[in-house]
């Protein structure tokens, strides 16, 4: 055990000791502390380098790409704070359910149903979005203009069908005009019976859809229908992905504004119209500006109509506004707008020079609360009887049980009952609650009734109101404002008041009695006041004091009339003022009387005396710093003041507060604020500023710098006086330093560690400012940082501008809702006008109204089935524009020529030039060839994008002149057929010329005869079989031609049918014409003659250098002498006996071959018959197997029948 121990104790290894003294641990102290602060990675870099070049510079190009795909081109912000409803644009083929969706949103968003949807539908989806639903007709004019100012397409695809053309027409028109943000939404899946086959199409139709549009877009499914909706769920998940979808601007919206028209009003003069109804009309449009501001001195295209000037355009308040407070997580029932007035739903709405009221709309069936607009409006416009004539038939219910007494009544009975109630005025009043009693009151006297038909009113305030005199109001009114009056009294003296007394008043309720005669001809109301609790002491107090004050009351009122009649001609304001003085002075003789009421009432006085005078005091005892600093109040102010409390002076409309002695301490207090009080002190609190704590009390007011509430001055003067060595905090690292000998001077040590430290910080911030963090700011970053500069500078310049300086400045922004006039309308836009049909107001920038040659680069599109000619009309999409012209197609050579082409080529861009609208260089354009038949297949032709914008564009042609050589010389020769006449020849002078062999030459001068022949040099001897040619090039001319597309301006049923220019192969066609063809223009076999080759003869110098092999052999020559003996010989002539031999010879030989051939015939045609006999014995003998092997199979069947039987 004790060896064990000891092998243990030898394995453990000794912990590591530093050292603190000799040689190496001085060598450690003398090191940089700087050094021993940095990581391993930075002490040894090496160590921590990668291993191969090549996989790192990879993964940095990797790392490089991903977040290069990540940026964009950084725009400017200029989205308005307030942005427009977005636009949501409903595509797809007919029948696939465009309209039920809208309606299953608006539902959605709204939670009203709308039946019939005609043009734009804006509704407010949420508390900082408005969306704009547009349904897109099955129209290509209509696919275009949407495509530009959509920001949101859902594309709607039947997916028992799958993609029609449409779809893919729709989607190659946004590519050009650019791209919106697009969701698919596949409807008809209920059709689907088995799931696997749904599963199947659903996921095909979904990876085409991302095909044509992105990886990874939305495609929504709609399931099924319940009451001809679809599910809630579907439509709630696709209204939410609606809410929160984010746009990115686009290159063209982004740099010209435009509006898309929501309503349209004719303005023009009925009278003009009336006189020709084709009179030019003018025309309000509205809508909201999207894009960039609007200017008013622009001009605007409308798409189907043309371009228009301007005349006037003036912002209206918002019909469909966002919530101004968001109360809720929700949208509260009367947030939840919707603004259609196409189909029926807008309200009311506010015009330039008119207002529109919408009382019903496609939904009038269903309940909606009236508000205060519409319910005044309505019940204007169903009036149908004269004020008078309702004042005369009113009629007034007193009681329930009561009959209802009207104006005829009343008349009659004011000169008995009236006057009878007038002598009992002070005891009895009728039974009318006083809230109803004071609004209907204040109702019939808005509403201009006379005075005698107010039932509380007599003879005698007939009188005062028939003398511009003031009326006598009944007592239960009087009663109430002296409540309220004396209430807002000791409130404004700064006392509580007594509860109890006020409580008295307040719930002191009358009963009416109605007591009825037995005479049925006169029937006399009795009114007794008679309290529903029985009357206690405090209660019989307080209405003797409400008597007495009623007595009082009346009093002044009387002297007030009296001094109103003699000073009728005075100053009103002046009058006024006096009415009120005496009624004030009444109050106070009233306050005074020795009564025992009287007395209750007066301690009041003495409550507002004390409450004045301890105002006072806390006042005096108060220290006012602004006074002591700022000295005297600004006048404004004291007038200010001055005003509120003149107006705080009235309670109740009765009484006016007047207190000699409070009115005597405002006027000193005012006379005192406008005093200097730095030179004359406050006598009633003076202070020795010669003190030192009084000083005190405002040295903080005189100290610079921004301090915190629960900072003191002294604390922070005391800190500034600290040595800079002392105490001090790291506001960067956190870290606190302590002086370790505040008064002891520092060693050289320590001055050199705080060197060292300074220096630290030093790099530390300079490595902060300058070395690069994560490479750094590139050149991106930068210009991110400048455009939001940018926009936070255009935010600030306009931000708190009234709109209409605004509006100067720099038009009417995005998010405004518009009025737009334009003058000199086509009468046919208003009276062919069809909602369904998008009116879009495109804004045109400077120059975009003229014409001009445009080149563009364009393309036949793949799917398109024709080629494209030259010359034949196109209608062109480029901008806001549709339009027709005829373009023209030219490719460009090496020398920068652009070489005339008959027809596009195939899969290869080509230019296209064309007389059209100026726009600017890189707008996308379409082409189509017909918009008014349907024809199957892909309608959209042509593709491209603007290169230039030059008015001398030329196009060059190649032409072909042949001659034919007519005399040769040599080296020269002499041509004919290429010319007519020494004219053109002198033209073409120093021209190239070259053969169908490629003999290049050159034509030198004209010849007299023959007209038109001339003589050229050639670089070699030609035939006179060769062809001469000279290769020229001219100058097409472009056809200006230019007719834009109105097709807004025809009927309903034609608004589809629009034709433009026919093409020259239409028009033969219609009348039949054919060309007559061109022998040179023909495809006809070519038929050379065989040319026998001349025999090669080499020259025998030739053949002594030549190798033997190639040499050519000596060979045996006959003599032409002995092979024409040969052929001159005789032939050998037969003897009879030989002649007869052969003969017999020759008639066996044909015996023979006759007999052959015949028993060949007869062979072929037994055969014939054998095999046509075996033929049918082989059917019969397959007819006798079938029959045999049936019995058999029955017999089988019918012994296993037996055999199961048995078993």
């Amino acid at each position: 055990m004790a060896g064990d121990d000891f092998a243990a104790s030898q394995d453990k290894k000794k912990a590591h000791r530093e050292r603190n003294a000799g040689r190496k641990a001085e060598k450690k102290k003398q090191k940089n502390p700087h050094v021993q602060e940095l990581s391993d990675k930075q002490r040894n870099p090496k160590a921590f380098t990668f291993n191969s070049a090549v996989k790192a510079e990879r993964q940095f190009r990797r790392k490089e790409d991903i977040q290069t795909k990540k940026q964009h081109i950084p725009v400017v912000d200029r989205s308005a704070l307030l942005p427009p409803p977005i636009l949501v644009a409903v595509v797809g083929p007919p029948k696939v359910g465009k309209s039920t969706l809208i309606q299953c949103l608006i539902r959605n968003f709204t939670r009203k149903p709308l039946t019939s949807i005609k043009g734009p539908v804006t509704i407010v989806s949420g508390k900082k979005r408005r969306i704009t639903l547009v349904e897109c007709n099955n129209d290509i004019n209509s696919m275009i203009d949407l495509a530009k100012v959509a920001d949101l397409v859902l594309l709607m695809v039947d997916a028992s069908f799958g993609f029609e053309m449409e779809i893919f027409e729709f989607l190659n028109i946004c590519q050009v005009h650019g791209m919106p943000r697009i969701m698919g939404v596949l409807t008809h899946l209920d059709m689907f019976t088995n799931q696997k086959t749904l599963r199947r199409t659903k996921k095909q139709l979904k990876h085409r859809f991302w095909t044509e549009v992105y990886a990874g877009a939305k495609l929504f499914y709609l399931s099924g229908m319940v009451h001809g909706e679809y599910l809630r769920n579907e439509i709630k998940n696709l209204g939410r992905f609606i809410s929160v979808m984010k746009f990115r601007p686009l290159t063209w919206r982004s740099t010209h504004p435009y509006l898309l028209a929501d309503r349209i009003e004719d303005i023009t003069p009925p009278e003009q119209v009336r006189q020709n109804p084709k009179v030019d009309r003018t025309l309000c449009l509205y809508g909201w500006v999207r894009g960039v501001p609007l200017n008013q001195k622009s001009s605007v295209h409308i798409p189907g109509s043309g371009d228009h000037p301007i005349s006037e355009v003036s912002f209206l308040p918002d019909p469909c506004p966002l919530p101004e407070k968001f109360k809720k997580r929700v949208l509260i029932e009367k947030e939840r707008l919707i603004y259609a007035p196409f189909s029926g739903v807008g309200g009311v709405v506010y015009d330039k020079d008119a207002v529109y009221v919408e009382l019903a709309g496609s939904h009038s069936h269903h309940h909606q609360p009236d508000t205060e607009q519409t319910d005044l409006v309505s019940g204007l416009l169903e009036t149908q009887q004269t004020v008078d004539y309702k004042m005369q038939h009113a009629q007034m219910q007193l009681f329930s049980t009561s009959e209802p007494i009207t104006a005829s009544d009343w008349s009659k009975e004011k000169n008995g009952v009236a006057e009878e109630e007038e002598q009992e005025s002070g005891e009895e009043w009728s039974d009318v609650d006083e809230e109803d009693e004071d609004d209907e009151v204040e109702q019939k006297e808005e509403e201009g009734e006379e005075p005698s038909q107010v039932p509380w009113k007599t003879k005698e305030a007939q009188v005062e109101k028939e003398g511009d005199e003031p009326e006598e109001e009944p007592p239960a009114k009087k009663v109430k404002k002296l409540i309220q009056a004396e209430r807002k009294l000791l409130q404004a003296l700064g006392e509580d008041s007594d509860e109890d007394s006020l409580s008295d008043l307040s719930d002191l309720e009358y009963q009416a009695v109605e007591d009825e005669e037995e005479n049925a001809d006169e029937v006399v109301e009795k009114s007794a006041f008679v309290p529903k609790r029985p009357l206690k002491s405090k209660e019989e107090e307080t209405r003797a004091k409400v008597a007495e004050a009623m007595a009082a009351v009346d009093q002044a009122r009387a002297r007030i009339n009296q001094k109103a009649q003699k000073e009728k001609n005075d100053d009103d304001e002046l009058e006024d003022e006096d009415l009120q003085d005496e009624e004030m002075s009444d109050l106070e003789g009233m306050d005074g009387d020795e009564t025992a009421e009287g007395s209750a009432m007066k301690w009041k006085d003495n409550l507002a005396q004390k409450a004045a005078l301890a105002f006072q005091e806390r006042q005096a005892t108060t220290v006012s710093l602004r006074k002591l600093v700022y000295g005297e109040r600004s006048l404004a102010k004291d007038d200010s003041d001055i005003e509120d409390e003149e107006d705080s002076a009235e309670l109740g409309g009765l009484f006016h507060k007047v207190n000699l002695e409070q009115g005597q301490k405002v006027e000193e207090k005012a006379l005192r604020n406008r005093e200097d009080v730095s030179r004359f002190p406050d006598p009633t609190h003076q202070r020795d500023w010669k003190l030192e704590h009084v000083r005190d009390l405002i040295r903080d007011c005189f100290v610079t710098g921004k301090w915190k509430e629960e900072d003191d001055a002294a604390d922070l003067l005391e800190m500034d006086n600290l040595d800079e060595d002392g105490d001090f905090e790291d506001l960067e690292t956190g870290e606190k330093h302590v002086s370790a000998n505040p008064g002891m001077p520092e060693s050289a040590e320590e001055r050199r560690k705080k060197l060292i430290e300074k220096k630290k910080k030093l790099k530390e911030k300079f490595d902060s400012e300058y070395d690069d963090k994560d490479g750094g700011k590139t050149y991106y970053d930068e210009l991110k940082q400048e455009m939001s500069q940018q926009a936070q500078l255009n935010q600030k310049e306009f931000e708190g501008m009234d709109d209409e300086l605004r509006v100067q400045l720099e038009g009417y922004r995005p998010g405004m809702y518009v009025r737009v006039e334009l003058a000199n309308m086509p009468c046919e836009l208003i009276a062919n006008f069809d909602p369904t049909y998008p009116i879009i107001l495109g804004g045109l920038m400077p120059g975009e109204e003229n014409i001009g040659y445009v080149q563009a680069r364009c393309k036949r599109h793949r799917w398109f089935s024709k080629t494209l000619k030259t010359k034949d009309p196109l209608i062109f999409s480029l901008g806001w524009r549709r339009f027709q012209t005829l373009p023209l197609y030219s490719k460009q050579e090496d020398n920068m020529r652009n070489r005339y082409l008959k027809y596009t080529p195939q899969h290869v861009a080509c230019l296209s030039h064309f007389w059209g609208p100026i726009s600017p260089k890189g707008a996308g354009f379409l082409a189509v060839q017909d918009v008014s038949v349907r024809q199957t297949g892909f309608r959209i032709a042509a593709t491209g994008t603007v290169l230039e914008l030059d008015k001398t564009a030329q196009v060059m042609k190649k032409l072909k002149l042949v001659g034919t050589p007519l005399k040769i010389y040599k080296k020269t020769a002499f041509i004919k057929g290429m010319f007519s006449s020494s004219l053109e020849i002198a033209k073409f002078e120093g021209a190239r010329i070259k053969t169908v062999s490629g003999i290049r030459g050159q034509i030198k001068k004209a010849v007299s005869k023959p007209e038109g022949t001339f003589r050229a040099t050639f670089e070699d001897k030609i035939l006179l079989s060769d062809i001469v040619f000279c290769r020229t090039w001219y100058q097409v001319k472009i056809p200006q031609y230019y007719a834009p597309v109105t097709s807004l301006l025809l009927p309903e049923e034609k608004k589809m049918t629009w034709k433009g220019a026919k093409s020259l192969g239409e028009l033969k066609r219609e009348k039949g014409i054919r060309n007559q063809a061109q022998e040179d223009s023909m495809y006809l076999p070519i038929v050379r003659k065989e040319v026998a080759p001349a025999p090669l003869v080499i020259p025998r110098s030739l053949q002594k250098e030549l190798p033997y092999m190639d040499k050519p052999k000596s060979q045996v020559i006959r003599d032409p002498k002995k092979r024409e003996l040969e052929s001159q010989r005789v032939a050998v002539v037969l003897e009879k006996h030989e002649q007869k031999a052969l003969e017999l010879m020759r008639r066996l030989k044909t015996t023979y071959d006759h007999k052959k051939e015949v028993s060949k015939k007869a062979t072929s045609l037994r055969m014939a018959a054998h095999r046509a006999k075996v033929q049918k014995d082989e059917v019969k003998k397959l007819k006798r197997e079938k029959v045999l092997r049936k019995e058999i199979f029955r017999k089988i069947s019918q012994m296993d029948k037996k055999k199961k039987k048995f078993d």
